[in-house]
């Protein structure tokens, strides 16, 4: 297995809707932008593609990727295309990695999108909903709003998690996205706003939940020898870790606490583990990803992390998952300050408590404020974690305000369903 580097990376804004581009275009204008961003790479140089996108029900076309390779001219190298739910922009991301690390190819272009416009809300819904178990959860539980209600009131009875703390969440990302002219909803919010919104699934309200969304995104992914080749400021893939969990949740097994390099199993003694508050796929990505990486103690190794925030809710549920602070602390942990950005006026008072360096977590607003346009979400996480730890987040978005100073080594993370798929995946400045 051989290194493999990040060396350019393009998106289009993420929106409620783009009814004036069809998904190929999409897909040519982030890929046009990586292009002129690394202008030694000539499009011969690119060995084949992997494309994600969710869903055939959106476009309405089964083979929508072979569509996208011949549009960008790239027919006939190699393509394949990758789904994974949630998840699908961080498997599409692993799965060009794998196809550079694996020394079939030199370079390969990841390339996701998705076109959720398309279809009305409700149906959109109803086919994000098809990737639970259609024969036992669907029809009890419906769309996934419901599941993660039922995920954080458990999160609330054993930890004493708080409504707050999730709309503190809410308006971290959307504060965060102000700056962020890829973004779909940049608006500056309090918590009265969050909870004071229409009610989805108790306690989630509609700014505790991200939205659907048309965009693209690509990241293009090279060996050692290309990407010193081409220039340019390459950043290295230094680990990559995937997990998995059953459909049902009810099929999930308690057992004890996956540990992280950092925990003991004193820690957690009594914790019943998963329980329907945690994701152990999460902690299994986690602990594979910072294996690979030598990531000794994420809490002070990292430097930002762009997590899968579907929900307010579920940001706080990987905080724990990713080891940034113990099962049972991601509240504490928001009411602390930890994960927000050092220079940014969030018109909230943290608590002081010390416990946590500061590892701001979404600063390009997550999905919460980005939008979600399942196939190309892992993938807009990868660019803009390429783009902070180039130092080159002022070019790109025309604001230095969401430039972190020095970062070393970021995380991005993808999550599908009820956390069936999960994947983490480490940057590294070279």
């Amino acid at each position: 297995m051989r290194p493999v580097y990040m060396i350019s990376g393009g998106i289009t804004k993420f929106a409620k809707a783009h009814p004036d581009k069809d998904f190929r275009l999409m897909v040519k204008e982030a890929f046009d932008y990586a292009m002129a961003d690394l202008p030694s790479l000539s499009r011969e140089e690119i060995d084949g593609s992997v494309c994600s996108y969710f869903s055939d029900h959106f476009t309405r076309q089964l083979k929508a990727g072979a569509m996208v390779q011949d549009y960008l001219g790239l027919c006939p190298k190699p393509s394949r295309r990758i789904e994974g739910g949630g998840a699908t922009g961080g498997l599409c991301f692993q799965s060009a990695w794998e196809a550079v690390a694996s020394g079939r190819m030199e370079l390969c272009l990841a390339m996701g999108f998705e076109t959720m416009s398309r279809v009305n809300t409700w149906k959109g819904n109803e086919f994000i909903a098809l990737a639970s178990d259609t024969n036992f959860d669907y029809p009890v539980g419906g769309f996934y709003t419901g599941y993660y209600a039922m995920m954080v009131r458990r999160h609330m009875y054993e930890f004493g998690t708080t409504v707050e703390q999730m709309a503190r969440v809410a308006v971290k990302n959307h504060r965060n996205a102000i700056h962020n002219p890829y973004a779909q909803s940049r608006v500056e919010l309090t918590v009265a706003d969050v909870r004071s919104a229409p009610m989805v699934a108790t306690p989630l309200t509609i700014l505790d939940c991200c939205q659907m969304s048309d965009g693209a995104a690509v990241a293009l992914l090279a060996s050692e020898e290309m990407a010193a080749r081409l220039g340019g400021r390459p950043v290295r893939v230094s680990g990559v870790g995937s997990g998995s969990d059953a459909m049902r949740m009810a099929d999930r097994p308690r057992g004890r606490v996956i540990l992280l390099p950092h925990e003991s199993e004193a820690e957690y003694s009594g914790l019943e583990y998963p329980g329907v508050h945690s994701f152990r796929g999460g902690r299994m990505a986690a602990k594979l990803a910072y294996r690979m990486a030598g990531i000794t103690d994420p809490r002070q190794e990292l430097d930002f992390v762009e997590l899968h925030d579907a929900y307010t809710s579920s940001e706080i549920q990987t905080y724990e998952d990713l080891g940034l602070c113990k099962y049972g602390e991601g509240g504490s942990f928001v009411d602390a300050g930890a994960p927000f950005m050092a220079n940014i006026d969030y018109g909230i008072r943290f608590s002081g408590d010390r416990r946590w360096r500061q590892v701001p977590v979404n600063p390009s607003g997550g999905l919460l404020a980005c939008g979600h346009p399942v196939g190309a979400t892992g993938l807009m996480q990868a660019v803009f974690a390429f783009w902070q730890l180039q130092e080159t987040i002022d070019k790109h978005l025309g604001d230095a305000h969401l430039q972190l100073p020095n970062p070393r080594r970021g995380l991005i993370h993808s999550h599908a369903g009820t956390g069936t798929y999960i994947t983490v995946s480490i940057l590294e400045r070279v």
